[in-house]
């Protein structure tokens, strides 16, 4: 057991590692493609940080093949957006105050309004529809949802990529580590970043995941728990670390950005995965989770309609909404 606790340290300081290169690099290459700030954090940064909790889903399912390993791939597929809209959001909510009273920046966040409204939005309707999907009655049916969620992320990255807002060629950037003397690094050093960090990351959280999991058995805690809350909580660091980093620097559209894009990810191309290689029938335990990502993200998207704002104690909400959760897969 010590060994598992000393290696989850450590793949928890590779994980943080990763993800400081990878959000230096990944701004580089916002940048050098004369992205804009909302591209970079909901396309880049999110789908490059979702390949762990979205690869661990599928070996669950290929690999093992049997009854088990759907119930642990849909666990896993259902838990990450649920870890997104509850842990990620009260994590960056807790940073913002931790680094302003520490005098690093204030609590007023300064993100782009209509890109957290577009991918909130897109969110709800998509996630709630793939939920609902779960009722259908017919397999062809499913198998129809699963393919038009992929067309309809691909329609969802063409509409981010065309919306026009500030790019990032105006925006002071820290020197890229594998290009530490160099003002303007060359691509390929920036992509050679980004696919280490990406290494690192996928990685850090293997190892995460593996000890946590051996831990799990040891401990004698049923596996529902550990697909549905416990990988996909070791799975979503990646997102959740790269958040705390850009809001310590008052980047906060990268930020959010970084967490509503992979939500948005989360409900398309995992959730398609299991329409197309799984039964897709989600035990109550699954559903609860669903529904409380559902709950959380209206209540974040209700106040940016109403408000056009985005306040650090309203993603706190997340943390209480978590913890509701727990206690009801405990009690029950």
């Amino acid at each position: 057991m010590v060994v598992h606790i000393a290696l989850l340290v450590v793949g928890m300081a590779i994980i943080l590692a990763a993800a400081e290169l990878f959000t230096n690099s990944v701004e580089w290459l916002g940048k050098k493609l004369d992205l804009s700030e909302g591209s970079v954090g909901s396309i880049l940064a999110a789908v490059g940080t979702a390949l762990p909790e979205t690869i661990l889903p599928l070996i669950a399912i290929v690999a093992l093949g049997d009854a088990a390993g759907q119930e642990i791939g849909i666990g896993a597929i259902v838990g990450a957006p649920f870890m997104l809209s509850t842990a990620a959001f009260f994590i960056t909510g807790l940073a913002i105050f931790l680094f302003s009273a520490g005098g690093r920046r204030t609590t007023a966040m300064r993100v782009n309004p209509l890109l957290l409204e577009r991918d909130l939005r897109f969110f709800l309707v998509v996630y709630g529809a793939a939920i609902v999907s779960s009722f259908l009655p017919l397999r062809l049916l499913k198998i129809l949802v699963g393919c038009g969620l992929l067309a309809l992320y691909a329609y969802y990255v063409w509409r981010t990529l065309r919306a026009e807002e500030e790019t990032m060629g105006g925006t002071h950037l820290a020197p890229l580590r594998f290009a530490p003397g160099r003002h303007n690094p060359p691509l390929l050093r920036i992509l050679l970043q980004t696919l280490f960090s990406l290494g690192l990351l996928v990685g850090g959280a293997e190892m995460f995941v593996s000890n946590l999991e051996a831990l799990s058995t040891q401990l004698h805690v049923p596996p529902l728990l550990l697909s549905l809350v416990l990988a996909p909580l070791a799975t979503e660091l990646p997102e959740k670390f790269n958040s705390v980093l850009w809001v310590r620097n008052s980047k906060d559209t990268l930020a959010l950005g970084n967490i509503t894009g992979a939500m948005v990810f989360q409900s398309c191309i995992p959730v398609a995965v299991g329409l197309l290689l799984t039964e897709w029938v989600l035990t109550p335990p699954a559903l609860a989770s669903a529904l409380i990502a559902l709950l959380s993200s209206a209540i974040v998207y209700a106040s940016i309609v109403a408000r056009k704002r985005l306040t650090p104690r309203l993603l706190l909400l997340g943390g209480a909404l978590y913890l509701v959760y727990l206690a009801y897969v405990v009690v029950g």
